[in-house]
């Protein structure tokens, strides 16, 4: 069931359908929530509706971003016709014992977070988030490989980058497809396992090699490993779908001059499975929040007893 909100004061700013599937959770909980950035709808009935970003983040307990946090400007998507936009001098109001919640964020957050002294929740990182939304994230991934390749994804040759937790996830559901795939990974434990699962590994070093023959690609690596460099080596058929954070893993411009399909695919579980992904924070985050708002008020309680 999760933890109760009763009384909790709450700030959601803009995001996409996740964020009114989680809004209406927090509600359902019964906390007191602010949100800014999303039209009126039925399911956000018995929200407090801001006019202005101050106004979101005054008086609140916990503020909870989109996951994909804001672009390089400190923009945030928004379902209204609102534009937020989180600068230093805002960022610099939020109180320091009032977590900020967002899948992941630029460095310059980072950078001000630690500058003012400010809790910077990353859940895209947490575990607990992350496997989850996997799931969304690799059928969306194969949804998009469907629908922009002319073969099935049985007997295919298909390659996966990256054995983290949307890679581990990938290759499976992509195996179970009927791919023959071949899982790129780094750490010997990781190899080991692949092998394991019944799928070839490969090590970065034969990446040439690999894409060489392969027909259909998914990079979960956000460093350019499919730079202009190893895409002159893959097959001019294939195609890539990068699920890594914007900018992704690919060298786009390079692809398109060679004639390689390659598309950027972020944010894929807000896109293909808004529901899923919705229920997901809604599982995660009241319990976290509740933990952190009680510890920073025990550390409150602790500095007034000295």
């Amino acid at each position: 069931m999760g933890a109760t909100l009763a009384g909790y004061r709450l700030a959601v700013l803009g995001g996409d359908e996740r964020q009114i599937i989680l809004t209406q959770s927090l509600l359902e909980k019964g906390a007191k929530v602010k949100v800014l950035g999303f039209p009126k709808r039925s399911e956000l009935e018995g929200s407090h509706f801001c006019d202005n970003i101050n106004e979101a983040i005054s008086d609140v307990e916990a503020i909870i971003l989109p996951m994909p946090g804001t672009d390089l400007e400190g923009n945030i998507i928004t379902l209204g016709n609102d534009r937020i936009k989180i600068t230093e001098e805002i960022f610099k109001k939020i109180p320091s014992n009032v977590p900020i919640y967002l899948g992941v964020a630029k460095p310059f957050l980072r950078d001000w977070a630690k500058k003012h002294t400010k809790k910077l929740v990353e859940i895209a990182n947490l575990d607990e988030v992350a496997i989850l939304n996997s799931i969304p994230t690799a059928e969306g991934a194969i949804q998009m490989a469907m629908e922009h390749s002319p073969i099935t994804i049985h007997g295919s040759n298909s390659v996966v980058i990256g054995f983290g937790r949307c890679g581990i996830t990938l290759a499976r559901m992509v195996s179970a497809l009927g791919a023959r795939t071949t899982v790129l990974a780094r750490k010997p434990k990781d190899l080991a396992r692949i092998k394991e699962m019944g799928l070839k590994s490969a090590e970065y070093s034969e990446i040439k090699t690999i894409l060489a023959q392969a027909e259909i690609i998914f990079n979960t690596i956000p460093v350019q490993i499919l730079d202009s460099d190893t895409l002159a080596y893959t097959n001019k058929d294939a195609i890539i779908i990068d699920i890594a954070s914007a900018p992704g893993g690919t060298d786009f411009d390079f692809a398109k001059k060679i004639g390689i399909k390659a598309f950027l695919a972020p944010s894929l579980p807000g896109r293909v499975a808004p529901k899923t992904a919705g229920l997901i924070l809604a599982e995660f985050l009241p319990n976290h929040i509740v933990k952190e708002i009680s510890l920073s008020q025990k550390k409150e309680a602790g500095g007034k007893a000295l």
